[in-house]
């Protein structure tokens, strides 16, 4: 099978590096991991070979990116609950509090996200309950491999990581990329850097649930 015929999903799991390629061009390799490199590169409008050929120049030491894929099931929900979830919530009061005193302060300039802080306190209270699902109910059938009982539960998961994604792409609209404008204060610079911190551990997140974790209790 060639690597355009692969999944996006697979590729960022075989692959060290990749992932760094798919946030360069805006591909989804979490929600939208089951596609194939081919169809993400005609949805984001660039040349199969020209994704390929950067995708083959990648470096198997120029990443520190963790294979999982020999992991056993716990190895890899505690890796999730300690990576992503305890950290998820630290980032988001802290991101919060930030977005909000930045609409405090600039509220009058056009480039101000209007409306990042109530999108924040939205994403944190629906990830909240996204993770205490998993904590208390998904990852303790998975612990005890009753993969076949959890197909409701992961099918639940999958369409709450598709609504993260979307509000993804909400934040990426509000921000213009996650990227300050000229001028930007202290605060507001350390935002989006935060921000784009979030997005990132986000997508790596939901990506091994799907592509790897959920995969495995089919």
């Amino acid at each position: 099978m060639t690597l355009l015929d692969q999944s996006v999903g697979r590729i960022a799991l075989s692959l060290p590096g990749a992932t760094r390629i798919f946030h360069a061009h805006h591909i989804d390799f979490c929600c939208g991991g089951r596609i194939t490199l081919r169809e993400a590169a005609q949805r984001a409008g660039l040349q199969p070979d020209q994704l390929v050929a950067e995708l083959d120049s990648l470096s198997a030491n120029a990443s520190n990116e963790h294979d999982w894929r020999d992991a056993s099931d716990d190895a890899l929900i505690d890796h999730i609950l300690t990576r992503y979830h305890d950290v998820h919530r630290q980032q988001l009061p802290e991101l919060t509090r930030m977005a909000r005193r930045v609409e405090q302060v600039h509220g009058d300039r056009d480039s101000c996200p209007h409306g990042l802080a109530d999108l924040l306190t939205d994403i944190h209270q629906e990830m909240e309950s996204h993770m205490q699902k998993e904590e208390q109910i998904l990852f303790p059938m998975l612990r005890r491999d009753l993969g076949a009982q959890a197909q409701g539960p992961i099918t639940v998961m999958r369409h709450e990581h598709d609504d993260h994604g979307a509000s993804l792409e909400h934040l990426m609209m509000l921000t213009d990329g996650i990227n300050p404008p000229k001028g930007a204060c202290t605060t507001w610079r350390a935002l989006y850097a935060g921000l784009r911190e979030f997005r990132d551990d986000l997508m790596q997140h939901i990506h091994l649930e799907n592509n790897l974790l959920f995969e495995r209790a089919g």
